[in-house]
């Protein structure tokens, strides 16, 4: 009946209201919610209100000037992968591994001095009583824990007293390569262990520089021996030692002349052409190959030239400064060693060097048991007997 009501979303409505509730469009029911009754200003404050908003929602915001539309809403969070690498990064801090080699007299614990500005060689900390020259090839090693910035780095400077310096020196390069092999054993030994370590400590070999006489002619046998093998198995960065005492023509003379004998000896030294990732980086290489090797002077004693104290050697026309391009190309290679492509050295030895030693050593595991039954002596990777590898103390 008339008097019967229904029950609809908590209001009570009569059946008339229904009936005339049906009878009205959409479009009468959108215009009555906008336009407000007669007489009730609260009501019409509101529905205008109303009114306002959804002409609002309709248009486009404006947005503000350095701001990207949809910022809020699109944003991810990406880019903040990079800080997490640094935080971490800074958090375990960084190790280097330099080897020198050189004949005695070249200058080599003097430039590691120079290079990190302060007293890390062997020879520095730990000088000995009386000069000698070692019978055979020493290889001594000495680490260092640097902080500069907030930046912690574990630095290892590996020394080769007796190299070049005998009257014999055939084969002097095996010790080295031997140690060089130790160094990717041992980190191997760690990763094949069961049981790893959360951070396998790395001690291999991330550059050698090797220290060339300012003769100013040519490559001698021996350096040219050394580096045919070693650059194999480690990232070789060649210098000039002592450059101040080549003239400029002399300089770049016995500059051109290395480049020869390198390419005529198929030797490739650091930066090699066939790890360039890409376009970017064969330019920047390109820059560096065409001024290796560096011709260096170094120097840990510090002079005032023009009311600025700097790093050089004083002759009696005047004073050599280190970190003067015009002067030697020392910054170069401090640029190329920690500035510029400390990381990149890192990242060939462990994806190129020691990955070909442990896919080697790994081969040679299928092999050895054959080898020894026949009586012939298990060789290890690089050409190095495999119990001189793993007998040889350090």
């Amino acid at each position: 009946g008339a008097d019967s009501e229904i029950l609809y979303t908590g209001l009570r409505i009569t059946e008339d209201a229904c009936e005339a509730y049906a009878s009205v469009s959409p479009t009468d029911i959108r215009q009555s919610c906008l336009t407000p009754p007669p007489g009730s200003e609260i009501i019409s404050s509101f529905y205008g209100n109303m009114a306002d908003a959804a002409k609002t929602a309709q248009q486009p915001q404006p947005v503000g000037r350095g701001e990207k539309a949809g910022a809020e809403f699109g944003y991810v969070g990406v880019d903040s992968v990079l800080e997490q690498m640094r935080r971490k990064a800074m958090k375990q801090g960084f190790e280097l591994n330099i080897m020198a080699v050189g004949q005695s007299g070249l200058g080599k614990s003097t430039l590691i001095n120079t290079l990190f500005k302060s007293k890390v060689s062997r020879r520095s900390v730990k000088p000995d009583d009386e000069e000698r020259i070692p019978k055979t090839i020493e290889i001594k090693s000495i680490s260092h824990d640097i902080e500069e910035k907030g930046v912690r780095m574990k630095l290892t400077v590996i020394d080769t007293p007796g190299f070049g310096d005998q009257i014999n020196n055939e084969n002097c390069w095996q010790p080295i390569m031997k140690f060089i092999n130790e160094q990717y054993e041992q980190y191997l030994q760690e990763e094949i262990n069961i049981n790893r370590k959360k951070r396998i400590p790395d001690t291999r070999v991330h550059c050698c520089i090797y220290f060339i006489p300012p003769t100013g002619h040519c490559l001698r046998p021996i350096d040219i021996e050394f580096m045919r093998h070693l650059s194999k198995v480690v990232n070789i960065v060649p210098i000039i030692a002592k450059a101040d005492t080549l003239t400029l023509e002399e300089r770049d003379f016995f500059r051109q002349k290395i480049k020869e004998d390198l390419r005529a000896n198929e030797i490739e030294v650091y930066p090699q052409k066939e790890f360039d990732e890409d376009a970017e980086d064969r330019v920047i290489n390109d820059n560096i190959r065409e001024k290796i090797p560096f011709a260096v002077v170094g120097s840990d004693q510090e002079y005032q030239v023009n009311g600025k104290r700097l790093l050089g050697r004083r002759t009696r026309w005047g004073t050599v400064e280190v970190e003067n391009t015009a002067h030697c190309e020392f910054a170069y290679l401090r640029d190329l060693l920690i500035r510029t492509h400390m990381q990149n050295l890192k990242d060939i030895t462990s994806s190129i060097h020691y990955e070909v030693y442990r896919v080697r050593r790994l081969n040679e595991d299928s092999t050895q048991t054959h080898d020894e039954e026949d009586g012939h002596p298990a060789v290890q990777a690089n050409g190095i007997p495999a119990h001189d590898v793993l007998s040889h103390e350090m």
